[in-house]
This record gives structure tokens, C-alpha cells and sequence, in this order.
């Protein structure tokens, strides 16, 4: 059964108004800590901020209390000096925020692999969330046996042709090293009108990470909504990767008022939290 807002309200208090509150306010009644839940960890990907400096989106992550952000380009570049890294890593201390990983990074050229590769290196991660062009996978595959990190491929839906579901990354994969395997975009898998829970249990193996959102329908056409508001059964969800132990990152990846994004990240975070929260 999806988790009504009315349920959620009981279980967490309102999240809509997080925003405004202390990151305790987030702690869920078993004292797990915040941006943590048994064994998987709650995250925000990059993108969600893709319209503020790093400063702006960092102040936003303390003020909704998460604490693991996955790194994206545009708030530290791919060609950044080991000091400019350095530099960005104690900021990000300073707010309480680690990155749990890097990306999405696209990878049109064995150099690009290379600079993805080196790059996690000075930031100090062992996850890249990876769009590499299908040539390159080959090559992709000596990185990671290189470095033992693990790449993680995003499926981006109807919108982009190449890895349109987690059925066209496994069929490129598959053969591959095994620490070659998803980002698994929730909302985007809905979009294709596939369930994401099935699509899930199917890959499991070799999900790595996941970026999750809501969404409205289950349609191109379909967009971001607050968690909990859309069609995906985020209590369902949570329960199955629980049953699995999944032990990776679960990072919301908020696409609605990029401009003014911050009640809604809240109104999410705190619906996650209440969702885990609840009976399960």
C-alpha cells in the first residue's frame, strides 16, 4: 500500500516545512542517523542543484540534514588541480557533507575515461556514476580492474537514446567486469512505463546506486514531483531493497523549481525519512 501523506505526517511530522527546521528534526525515531538507513544510505545527487553554487547547495543540504552528496561537474570541475579538490573537500566538511561519489560523467573518448577515472581518485571515492559512450566500455573495463572503483551507468529514459532502461546497460555490460553495473533512475524507469521495483530485484546484483525522484505518470511526459506525491511506491521500494540488502546509495535527484528547489528537497527528504521510519 502507498504511503498516504496523511500517514506520513503521523510517522515524521510535515516535511514541507523542514526546510525551516533543525537537521534533527530529520532523525528518524530509531536515532539512525540522518543521510543513513540500515544498510543503504540516503544521498542527494548533484544535479538537484544544478542552479547554485556550491556554497548555496551545501547550505541547502545542512539545512534539510543530509549529510552524502554525489559530486557533479559543474560545482568541481573534471580538470581541477589536486589543491582546488582539496579546497572543495574541507568546504564540504565545514558543512558536515561528504561525497559519496562523482557524476553523472560523460565519457565520449578514452581520454574522458582516463580524466573520469583519475578524477574519483583525487576526490577520493570509489563510485563514478558514468554515461560512457558504448565504444568505450571496453576500455571502461580496464579502468575499473585498474583502479578497482566501481561505474555505475544512468539510464536516462525516453529522453536520451543511449542507455534508455537498465535493459539496454545489461545488454552492453553483462559480459563486462562486474563492477561495471547501474545507477538506477527510478523515475526515468517509470517514464518507459517498466516498474522499477521489478526492474530492481531483476538487476540487483549489480546496482550500485540509485537516483530516486517521484514522478507524475508514467509517461515521457511524466516530470518530477515531491516525493510521495507521484505514482512511485516508495514504501514498496524501500521495503525490497531492504529485503535484498541493498547496501549502496539511495540519492534524490530533485528536477522541480530548480530555481527555488529547497521546500520541495525537504518535503522529500523528510517523506524518506518518514517512510523508514513507519511500519514496515
Amino acid at each position: 500500500m502507498k504511503c498516504t501523506r496523511r500517514n506520513f505526517v503521523k510517522t515524521a511530522g510535515a516535511g514541507v516545512i523542514a526546510a525551516g527546521l533543525p537537521a534533527s528534526v530529520l532523525s528518524s525515531d530509531a536515532g539512525t542517523p540522518v543521510g543513513t538507513s540500515g544498510s543503504f544510505r540516503l544521498a542527494v545527487a548533484g544535479y538537484t542543484f544544478a542552479k547554485f553554487n556550491l556554497d548555496k547547495s551545501l547550505e541547502m543540504m545542512k539545512r534539510v540534514g543530509m549529510t552524502l552528496l554525489g559530486v557533479k561537474d559543474f560545482h568541481l570541475p573534471l580538470n581541477s588541480s589536486k589543491e582546488v579538490i582539496d579546497q572543495t573537500l574541507k568546504k564540504m566538511k565545514s558543512y558536515g557533507v561528504e561525497p559519496y561519489g562523482v557524476g553523472p560523467i560523460y565519457m565520449k573518448s578514452e581520454a574522458a575515461v582516463d580524466q573520469a577515472f583519475a578524477y574519483a581518485k583525487l576526490v577520493g571515492v570509489k563510485l563514478i556514476i558514468g554515461v560512457p559512450d558504448i565504444q568505450f566500455l571496453p576500455y571502461a573495463d580496464k579502468k575499473v580492474r585498474e583502479y578497482d572503483f566501481r561505474l555505475a551507468i544512468h539510464n536516462h529514459g525516453p529522453d536520451l537514446p543511449l542507455y534508455s532502461s537498465a535493459e539496454d546497460i545489461w545488454k552492453e555490460i553483462k559480459n563486462l567486469d562486474t563492477r561495471i553495473g547501474f545507477c538506477l533512475d527510478i523515475a526515468h524507469t517509470a517514464r518507459l512505463g517498466l516498474d522499477p521495483i521489478e526492474t530492481y530485484v531483476k538487476f540487483k546484483d549489480r546496482i550500485y546506486d540509485f537516483h530516486i525522484w517521484d514522478v507524475d505518470k508514467p509517461e515521457k511526459a511524466g516530470w518530477c514531483v515531491e516525493a510521495g506525491r507521484g505514482i512511485i511506491d516508495f514504501p514498496k521500494f524501500f521495503r525490497t531493497l531492504k529485503k535484498h540488502n541493498y547496501n549502496g546509495t539511495c540519492s534524490l535527484e530533485y528536477g522541480k523549481d530548480m530555481n527555488d528547489p529547497l521546500a520541495g528537497i525537504a518535503e522529500s527528504i523528510g517523506y524518506f525519512k518518514g517512510v523508514l521510519a513507519g511500519p514496515k
